[in-house]
């Protein structure tokens, strides 16, 4: 590294722009399916495990409940996920597929080939580079 203060040498940098054009990779992809990428995200938990409580699907997530809310909504306009209070505590609001939501995981088998094929890499290259990224995808403390 020839300069450490160098925009292009910055991890943070490449992260950023690699996040920022990951979404614009899967636009299409995504857009036959009716998703987009953060929806996309909340469907992959929910095809792991449903239902679901909406807190632990954004601990899941790494998102607030306050910002998955609105996608869930949507998902629930579009048939794919319903919404229900627990009977035993109102206050936990449970995430869980309809027919429809779950008939759409085999339309969303093709995605991962598709975005491998469209930015040119195979399984191996993406796994190490999800690997790679470990370290920087949560686990930490800001506050250290």
């Amino acid at each position: 590294m020839d300069d450490p203060l160098r925009l292009e040498n910055q991890v943070c940098f490449a992260l950023v722009t690699a996040a920022r054009n990951i979404v614009s990779i899967y636009r299409p992809v995504l857009e036959p399916l009716g998703l987009t990428h953060p929806q996309y995200l909340v469907m992959l938990a929910l095809w792991e495990h449903a239902p679901r409580s909406l807190g632990g699907l954004a601990a899941e997530l790494a998102m607030e409940p306050a910002t998955l809310s609105p996608l869930v909504k949507r998902l629930e306009a579009q048939g794919r996920v319903q919404r229900t209070r627990r009977a035993d505590d109102e206050r936990v609001l449970d995430i869980d597929l309809t027919a429809e939501g779950r008939a759409l995981r085999e339309r969303a088998l093709e995605v991962p080939a598709q975005i491998m094929a469209r930015v040119g890499v195979d399984e191996t290259a993406l796994v190490a580079l999800r690997d790679g990224l470990a370290p920087f995808a949560g686990g930490f403390d800001p506050a250290e």
